[in-house]
């Protein structure tokens, strides 16, 4: 299987006999050079997206259809997480795995195949999701065929891994190695669990799951994407690069076992701290509380493990960018991991879910931890590839003073921002009215902590941009080593007598194989006691009577809504709040409860309310405000930040698969009579004129020029959100559930 070149015995140290061999450098270039270009490209996206929330009309952006917030949110997400980072964690497995190991990588074409196949997963990214390709769940917004090539370009990566660790020269795994083989079977338990999908055609699919099982499913996913493909990876890196650019050993290797072990066993259980306050059955969002409190542990264990390792050479600190980066990024990783678990107290998360704060505490992981241990491995590994000094150590540290700058300007206004948008919708007068009913007066308010964000991510961008520049005249005055020459000896083979009073953990280090099925036993112990009662119970998810499924008008204009990314900035969630129910639900003061999300294939409860909460939308307003609405925001509100969905009113529908996607939802549970297929394009070309008419007619009686026909997509978005919450209002609300 192995490519690589010929192994050659050298000379002969008293009975030992040397091996000579060439690390792979190579591959480690090719994923170097496109984790600072698609690091660029997504920092550049999220800057495109961070000026268009306080100036939306800017260059008319808000008039493409593929540039709106909606859609370029998400890209800017999975560009950062699975492009900028993605890239960054093989980049630095690919170096550090080689010589921890004292082996080539198990195969240079493996090695290429999981290059070229990572980066058109980007490719495709990039072009299905301004398209409005997407399957509208966090962090999984990616359509079915492009998950498929994910699982098998993953699979390549972990054969070429674990290839590399049987063929070894060194028998103790060190503990870098650990987090690897962690994070590649958890991703991989993770990512086909919650992306098991029905498909209706190449580029469209439904969960699955529905509902509050549904969302179970995505935020165990979500937030362990977070913990194991943002974290425990980078850990490793931690584990690699802080004591080689210090030149110093780990501070302690007891301490890493527990942070190991008890990391990857705890953080599972984490998830449903996102949807505290929900639908979600109060048992599942206590154990996330329980668990995520307890993360703060392991998670600053390890990070006064990566810090004291620079015990005595705190003065090289001052001097050494590649040490400073570091620095600064393990501590963003503790503070990151100590406000995680803080959040998760139910009384914070009551004012922080939905709010901007939500988003400070993620970029303070990821900008910080994430980019500036990049940033750190980047000015560490160039020169060493390159055989060569870094260019300007002077460049380096204006970069890193630049990015800490952008990452405070960053973060610090969206933490304001969020105390007071959570303080703003929870305030009543001394009448017991609320003092700000208008959703817009809380967007309003924060659009100058919106502009100093802006501000901080071009700082941070420029920050990337001096780097760059750096890298490129440091290789320019390099020469590359694409092979670097390496001797060890050979591994014994036959049993092997461990020294006396060896620590116990030695004897799992030397094997990977029960190292890999234990990490994998720890990490579904969590998930299976999370998810399975919640599918297996029935009384985990009580059904209401009078909830029915979609119309085929309403299920069309659903998809519409999960294409433009209305969950993006809107939830449908309204907790069980007296502020929300007197916001949302003034009339029935209703909460949201699971049964009204049974037939929701994905949920779009959402995790972010830029605008205001929809879940009893249905009613509220006429069929003609909508229409003026998705047409001219600011005619309806002269200061809203939402852009213009001029195309909605002029695209024409295609309902074409209405008759699979009914099929698929009967597949789903839905249930629609049998051979409803046959007769739901009839149904929904009847509701479409009755809702076309009544809008027509309104805007003739007010003078307007403009008309709608029944056939555009903006009728189907109405439908939905006329739809909206209306089952629940026909019952008592006292007898709702059963």
């Amino acid at each position: 299987m192995t490519q690589n070149p010929t192994v050659t015995k050298a000379r002969t140290q008293g009975a030992t006999v040397l091996e000579t061999f060439a690390y792979d450098n190579q591959i480690v270039r090719m994923f170097l050079m496109a984790t600072v270009f698609w690091g660029l490209a997504g920092f550049l996206v999220g800057l495109i997206a961070a000026f268009q929330l306080v100036a939306p009309e800017f260059f008319l952006w808000d008039a493409i259809p593929y540039l709106t917030f909606s859609r370029i949110r998400p890209l800017h997400t999975n560009a950062a997480i699975f492009a900028f980072v993605g890239n960054g964690i093989y980049m630095g497995v690919y170096y550090s795995l080689q010589r921890l190991l004292k082996t080539r990588m198990f195969s240079d074409l493996l090695g290429r195949i999981h290059f070229w196949g990572w980066q058109l997963i980007i490719l495709a990214a990039l072009i299905t999701l301004p398209l409005g390709i997407t399957s509208s769940r966090e962090y999984a917004e990616l359509e079915w065929p492009i998950d498929i090539a994910i699982a098998l370009v993953w699979v390549i990566f972990g054969i070429n891994m674990i290839g590399t660790i049987i063929k070894r020269r060194e028998r103790h795994m060190y503990v870098a190695i650990w987090f690897y083989l962690a994070t590649w079977v958890t991703v991989a338990v993770l990512h086909i669990v919650n992306n098991i999908e029905l498909p209706i055609s190449m580029w469209k699919s439904y969960s699955v799951y529905a509902g509050v099982q549904d969302a179970l499913v995505q935020w165990w996913y979500g937030h362990n994407a977070v913990a194991f493909f943002l974290t425990t990876p980078y850990l490793g890196l931690m584990y690699y690069f802080i004591p080689k650019a210090a030149n110093r050993p780990v501070y302690s290797y007891r301490l890493s076992i527990i942070h190991f072990w008890a990391l990857i066993f705890i953080y599972i259980w984490a998830g449903p701290h996102h949807l505290l306050y929900t639908a979600l059955p109060d048992w599942a969002q206590s154990l996330g509380t329980v668990f995520s409190i307890m993360l703060i542990a392991p998670s600053w264990g390890g990070m006064l493990n990566g810090l004291l390792t620079l015990r005595g050479a705190w003065d090289r600190v001052q001097t050494n960018p590649v040490l400073k980066f570091m620095v600064v990024a393990v501590t963003a990783y503790g503070m990151a991991t100590l406000e995680g678990p803080l959040l998760s107290i139910k009384a914070v998360n009551s004012i922080s879910h939905f709010t901007d704060w939500t988003i400070g505490h993620v970029h303070v992981g990821t900008l910080g931890w994430n980019g500036f241990l990049t940033f750190g491995a980047l000015y560490w590994l160039v020169p060493k590839m390159w055989n060569t000094k870094l260019f300007s150590t002077r460049l380096a540290n204006a970069h890193f003073w630049i990015g800490t700058l952008g990452i405070i300007f960053y973060t610090l206004p969206l933490y304001w921002a969020g105390w007071t948008q959570g303080m703003m919708w929870k305030q009543f007068d001394a009448d017991g009215f609320l003092v700000y009913p208008n959703f817009l007066e809380t967007v309003t308010q924060i659009i100058p902590m919106y502009w100093i964000r802006a501000i901080g991510g071009l700082l941070y961008v420029i920050g990337a941009v001096i780097m760059i520049y750096n890298l490129v005249k440091t290789a320019g005055q390099g020469t590359f080593q694409k092979d670097e020459q390496a001797q060890a000896p050979a591994l014994k083979k036959g049993r092997y007598n461990a020294p006396k009073g060896e620590y116990w953990h030695r004897w799992i280090e030397r094997r990977p194989n029960q190292m890999l099925l234990l990490a994998t036993g720890v990490i579904l112990i969590g998930g299976i006691i999370e998810l399975v009662p919640t599918f297996m119970v029935k009384s985990n998810v009580p059904t209401i009577a009078t909830v029915e499924p979609y119309t085929p008008l309403e299920l069309e204009g659903r998809d519409i809504y999960l294409r433009e990314g209305c969950y993006v900035c809107h939830s449908q969630m309204i907790r069980p709040f007296r502020d929300e129910v007197e916001r949302y639900d003034p009339d029935d003061q209703l909460y949201s409860m699971s049964g009204e999300f049974i037939y929701d294939h994905p949920f779009q409860w959402g995790s972010k309310r830029t605008g205001p909460d929809l879940a009893r939308e249905g009613g509220k307003r006429s069929h003609t405000w909508h229409f003026t609405h998705m047409y001219d925001p600011r005619a309806i509100e002269e200061k809203s930040i939402m852009p213009s969905y001029e195309w909605l009113i002029t695209d024409k529908l295609d309902a074409s698969m209405i008759d699979r996607k009914i099929r698929a939802m009967q597949t789903l549970g839905v249930p629609y009579a049998e051979g409803y297929d046959q007769e739901a394009l009839a149904d929904l070309q009847k509701q479409a004129t009755e809702i076309a008419d009544e809008i027509n007619k309104d805007l003739e009686a007010q003078g307007q020029s403009i008309r709608t026909k029944s056939d555009r997509e903006i009728i189907a978005l109405i439908a939905y959100l006329q739809r909206l919450g209306t089952d629940i209002k026909k019952v008592d609300k006292t007898s709702a559930q059963k």
